[in-house]
C-alpha cells in the first residue's frame, strides 16, 4: 500500500465545489475519475479544504491510498492528460502512512480578491468580487485586528454545517490595497463553514463605512450569524496554501 500526495490547483467556476455530489461536476469526482484509468483501482481521495462551488484553489493538498506501483514523477503527467484545462496536478510525492491531508494540516492560507472600481473587466470576473463603491482599506485592516487569535467564530459560520465546535484560531489577517484591487489573505488553523466569506462580506461592510471597526469586535461576541455581514461571492476566494508540521509539502 502506497499514500500519495497530490498538490493541484484549479479553477473552480465551472465545479460544485470539493466534495462529492450526486450528478453535479466537483473537483474531487473529476479528480478521481481521472485517477481509475491510471491506477486502475477506484480510489478514494481527502482534501485538506472542502471548498464551496466556485472557489479556487492554487495550493490545495490531496493525499490517497493506492496498492498500485507507478513512480510519483510518472503519475504527474499522466494524470494531468485524464484532468480538463482547469485542473492541473502541480506535484506529486510519495508520503508516509499516518499523512492525511486534512487532519495532519496545521493552517490553511486563503485570499480573498475586490476589484474595487465602477468598472470590471471581463478577464477579471471568475475570480473577484466586483465591488463599485468606495472601499477603505485602513478601516479594513483596523477590523481585522479584533479577528486575529482564538474566538469562538459562531457569527461567522453559515448554517449548514454539522461541526461539533465553532472555536478556530486566526494566525494573521492582512488587508492591502494594490492598485484597483483590494486583497485580503486569512491564515487558520482551520475554517467553518463559509467563514472566510462571511468575514469578508463583514470587512466590506466597514470599508463602505456602514458599520465602524470596533462592531467586528460585537459581532464575534453576539455569537450570532445575523450580527455579521452578507457572505462574499466565492469566486473571489482562493485557497492558496495549507502548512504542516513534520509532512513538508513544498
Amino acid at each position: 500500500m502506497h499514500n500519495i500526495k497530490l498538490i493541484l490547483e484549479y479553477d473552480g467556476s465551472s465545479y460544485h465545489g470539493w466534495q462529492k455530489q450526486p450528478r453535479l461536476p466537483t473537483i474531487q469526482t473529476t479528480l478521481e475519475d481521472s485517477l481509475f484509468p491510471l491506477f486502475r483501482e477506484r480510489i478514494e481521495t481527502v482534501a485538506a479544504g472542502r471548498t464551496d462551488a466556485g472557489v479556487h484553489a492554487q495550493g490545495q493538498v490531496v493525499n490517497f491510498f493506492t496498492q498500485a506501483s507507478i513512480s510519483s514523477t510518472s503519475i504527474q503527467p499522466a494524470l494531468n492528460s485524464y484532468l480538463p484545462k482547469d485542473i492541473r496536478i502541480k506535484k506529486v510525492h510519495q508520503v508516509d502512512m499516518d499523512f492525511h491531508a486534512r487532519k495532519s494540516a496545521l493552517r490553511r492560507v486563503y485570499r480573498y480578491l475586490i476589484y474595487n472600481s465602477s468598472f470590471l473587466s471581463p478577464f477579471y470576473r471568475n475570480f473577484v468580487w466586483w465591488v463599485p463603491f468606495n472601499l477603505d482599506p485602513d478601516l479594513m485592516r483596523e477590523a481585522g485586528k479584533f479577528l486575529i487569535g482564538e474566538h469562538d467564530f459562531l457569527s461567522f459560520q453559515s448554517q449548514g454545517s454539522s461541526t461539533s465546535s465553532t472555536l478556530r484560531e486566526i494566525k494573521k489577517l492582512s488587508v492591502f490595497k494594490r492598485k484597483k484591487f483590494i486583497v485580503i489573505y486569512i491564515e487558520a488553523n482551520s475554517f467553518l463553514y463559509k467563514m472566510a466569506r462571511n468575514m469578508v462580506g463583514t470587512l466590506v461592510e466597514i470599508g463602505r463605512k456602514k458599520m465602524v471597526p470596533l462592531e467586528m469586535k460585537e459581532i464575534l461576541e453576539a455569537r450570532d450569524r445575523r450580527m455579521a455581514g452578507p457572505t462574499a461571492p466565492p469566486q473571489g476566494l482562493c485557497l492558496m496554501r495549507v502548512e504542516y508540521g513534520k509532512h513538508r509539502v513544498w
